[in-house]
């Protein structure tokens, strides 16, 4: 997982091709006028999603995982917390929806972490690591998130299985 900010002053040539792309897809795109809904970037190797919606309780969160595409969540407006942890391949499933969205919900996890997430910052979902968007950091509100989707097979042609 990788957590930051579009304005952190540090060289983005740190960060893999595909993820750098989105950093600079983030500063560069004008979100504000999108229409919620899901646009091809590099057909489905590469989409990201335009999503409105109100942060629930923390207790209301579904941990959940996908196995065929990297999540970079990054948050336009409004204020949220993301809970995360690895996957230990030990968690109870709730919900299996990978073959007809690429997503499973698991039950519960254990050491789950919080990310307070603010308007600029980022984080990257890798398909081992479980994450609980939308939750509320200062109240039930309303927010703009985009979630930038690259397949990983197309993520591990373009930088490598070294980097990985």
């Amino acid at each position: 997982m990788i957590c930051s900010s579009i304005y952190s002053a540090f060289d983005l040539e740190w960060y893999p091709r595909p993820v750098r792309d989105a950093v600079q897809f983030f500063q560069r795109a004008s979100f504000q006028e999108m229409e919620p809904g899901e646009y091809e970037i590099d057909g489905r190797d590469v989409y990201f999603q335009v999503i409105d919606l109100e942060t629930k309780p923390w207790e209301e969160g579904k941990p959940e995982v996908h196995r065929k595409y990297i999540d970079i969540q990054f948050l336009f407006q409004g204020k949220e917390t993301i809970g995360f942890v690895d996957d230990s391949g030990k968690n109870k499933v709730s919900e299996n929806l990978l073959e007809q969205r690429d997503l499973l919900f698991y039950e519960e996890v254990q050491d789950l972490k919080k990310i307070d997430m603010k308007p600029g910052d980022f984080c990257v979902f890798y398909p081992s690591d479980v994450h609980v968007p939308g939750c509320e950091r200062e109240g039930i509100i309303k927010i703009r998130k985009i979630v930038y989707k690259i397949n990983v097979d197309f993520y591990k042609k373009e930088v490598g299985k070294e980097e990985i």
